[in-house]
C-alpha cells in the first residue's frame, strides 16, 4: 500500500510539470501526508487540466456515508476495473497525484522500519490516482481520491509487497483522458534502476511530525516497535 508521502514542490512548479491550467491552490511543502487529509491532484475538468485539492480516501458517488473513504486510500491495480468502489472512477475520472517521495514500512521480527522512496532522476513524479465526487444529503460536495498500487519491483520487494503505480510523464495524457483499456496498460512496475530507497526515522509514523528531517537517512537499526 501507499499510506504516506511527501510533496515539497510549490504549486506554481506543479502547474508547469503537469501542464495544468487555472487557479493555483494554496500549498506549503508537506513531508508527511496521510490519508483523510487534503492533497493535490491533477485532473481534467471541462477539457482542461487543473491542480485541485481533494481529500485522500475515495468516497464512491453512491456511498451512503463519507466514512467509507477511510478504508479506500488505495486501490489495487489488478482489480480496479471490477471493484464496485473504484470501477466507475477508473472509467471516467482518473487523476495524477504529484509526489516528491513516499514512505513504506518494512516488517521484521522485532518491529517495522520506515523507508523513504523516490526517483533518482526527478524531484517530482506522478502517482496514478482515481477521484470521485460525493454529495452529502445536505448538498455538501466532497471530492476524494485513491492511489493505485501494484506488485513491487525488485528494489522494493524486500521492503513491502505493494508499491504505488508511478506514471512516466509521457503517459500522463493517456492516464487522464485515454480509454480505460489504454489506462489499464499503464498499471505496471516502474523500473527499479530509476528509484532509490533508504531507511528514515520512525518519527514519520506520527502524522503530527512534518518537517524535512523526516526524509533524512537514519540507521536501519532504528526500528519502530
Amino acid at each position: 500500500m501507499c499510506g504516506r508521502y511527501a510533496l515539497t514542490q510549490p504549486p506554481e512548479e506543479l502547474h508547469r510539470l503537469f501542464a495544468a491550467e487555472g487557479a493555483v491552490p494554496d500549498w506549503q511543502p508537506r513531508y508527511n501526508i496521510a490519508p483523510q487529509t487534503a492533497i493535490l491532484a491533477v485532473r481534467v475538468r471541462e477539457g482542461r487540466r487543473e491542480l485541485a485539492s481533494l481529500r485522500w480516501g475515495l468516497v464512491p458517488h453512491w456511498a451512503k456515508d463519507a466514512a467509507i473513504g477511510a478504508k479506500l486510500a488505495n486501490a489495487r491495480g489488478e482489480t480496479v476495473a471490477e471493484k464496485p468502489a473504484f470501477r466507475d472512477a477508473f472509467q471516467r475520472s482518473r487523476c495524477i497525484v504529484p509526489a516528491s517521495a513516499y514512505y513504506e514500512w518494512q516488517k521484521s521480527g522485532n518491529g517495522k522500519q520506515p523507508y523513504a522512496v523516490r526517483l533518482k532522476d526527478a524531484d517530482c513524479f506522478g502517482l496514478a490516482g482515481l477521484w470521485s465526487r460525493w454529495t452529502a444529503p445536505d448538498g455538501t460536495v466532497l471530492d476524494t481520491v485513491a492511489l493505485l498500487t501494484t506488485e513491487p519491483n525488485v528494489l522494493l520487494a524486500g521492503i513491502h509487497d505493494r508499491m504505488p503505480v508511478i506514471l512516466a510523464p509521457g503517459d500522463y495524457a493517456a492516464w487522464l483522458t485515454g480509454p480505460a483499456h489504454e489506462a489499464a496498460s499503464l498499471i505496471r512496475l516502474f523500473p527499479a534502476n530509476r528509484m532509490e530507497a533508504w531507511p528514515v526515522s520512525p518519527s514519520v509514523g506520527n502524522v503530527r511530525n512534518d518537517s524535512e528531517r523526516l526524509l533524512q537517512p537514519a540507521p536501519a537499526q532504528a526500528m519502530l516497535i
